[in-house]
């Protein structure tokens, strides 16, 4: 998810990312190297030794975001995906003159959000409410912003909320404006999420890069394969299916509404859907894997298993079939 966010900065000429983490920022550290020098792209981190709320990591970072030319910066949070329309964000920042620029999204249940009340010509930001109980709009926190350097003289170092304490006040200020994000727009915070996370990022595909998409006989709805992926006779795929690299999927396989992460295999006729196939894992012959099973790195699931919503830990193998969704330590 990170990646596609670097992907789309790099596309409009941002040229340095820092990364705000707190924990084991080598991890995403390491996996991210390659793709530095793949996308030409600075990459670095900034670490908290405590957390720091969602306006703390920016203070924090001060040095590495401000530079001498006074250009605005994006802040992302990183567990939301849209399509990245930040060329429009920069035309609208500089459109309104104001200090700070935020996407809002439209969504059906409000009352489970802060709502963004905002002046509809002009998208200027009037207040915020948390939780509305009556209807005050539909309008939510896209979780995606582009912030003149000025915003961090209001930013303390310490555990400081963005949305709850600086927006409010810049807005009290008629200096903060909203632009109603275009697309699809999912905060993915739980498994599910992804899954459904990845049927709007394919249906955006099918709209705007169709040819991205696998065709074929075996193919149903959306479904993406990667090229080095390696697809058996009698198949049926999707919809709504990623396929990773170096992945081998045997015949009479059924796969749908699944991801398939890099270097699993899954043999003969078995069956998933609705779940996450995490790296290097195999699924055994007639096994049927469903209801939000999540299985981490190389794990093994056994010949004939049942998986009703198991969510299983790394380097596990999996005999016996788990029948009612738990977790498998």
């Amino acid at each position: 998810m990170i990646l596609h966010q670097i992907e789309a900065l790099k596309a409009i000429g941002v040229t340095e990312v820092v990364l705000a983490i707190n924990y084991q920022p080598e991890v995403m550290l390491n996996f991210l190297k390659d793709f530095e020098t793949k996308l030409g792209i600075k990459i670095s981190c900034s670490q908290e030794t405590e957390p720091l709320g969602t306006a703390g990591p920016l203070a924090l970072a001060r040095d590495k975001l401000i530079d001498d030319s006074g250009e605005p910066f994006f802040v992302l949070n990183s567990d939301v995906i849209s399509e990245y329309p930040l060329n429009q964000m920069i035309a609208f920042h500089k459109s309104h003159g104001g200090e700070a620029s935020i996407m809002v999204t439209k969504v059906d249940e409000p009352s489970k959000y802060g709502v963004v009340v905002m002046e509809e010509s002009t998208g200027q930001v009037e207040k915020f409410v948390e939780k509305p109980k009556v209807f005050v709009g539909n309008k939510i926190n896209a979780g995606i912003y582009l912030l003149n350097p000025s915003v961090l003289d209001r930013i303390e170092l310490k555990p400081t909320s963005i949305e709850k304490e600086t927006f409010p006040k810049i807005a009290s200020e008629k200096l903060l404006y909203a632009m109603v994000l275009p697309g699809f727009w999912m905060d993915i915070g739980q498994p599910k999420d992804y899954i459904t996370g990845l049927r709007l990022y394919l249906d955006s595909l099918r709209r705007n890069k169709p040819s991205k998409l696998a065709t074929g006989s075996h193919i149903v709805g959306n479904v993406l394969v990667h090229e080095s992926a390696k697809i058996g006779e009698g198949c049926l795929i999707g919809p709504d299916v990623a396929i990773g690299p170096g992945c081998v999927v045997e015949s009479g396989v059924r796969l749908s509404r699944c991801t398939v992460m890099r270097g699993v295999r899954i043999k003969k006729h078995a069956c998933i859907s609705s779940s996450i196939i995490g790296w290097h894992s195999t699924v055994g012959q007639w096994a049927r894997v469903e209801n939000m099973t999540i299985l981490g790195e190389d794990v093994h699931v056994c010949d004939e298993v049942y998986s009703n919503g198991g969510v299983v830990l790394p380097h596990k193998e999996i005999k016996a079939s788990i029948l009612k969704p738990e977790i498998v330590m």
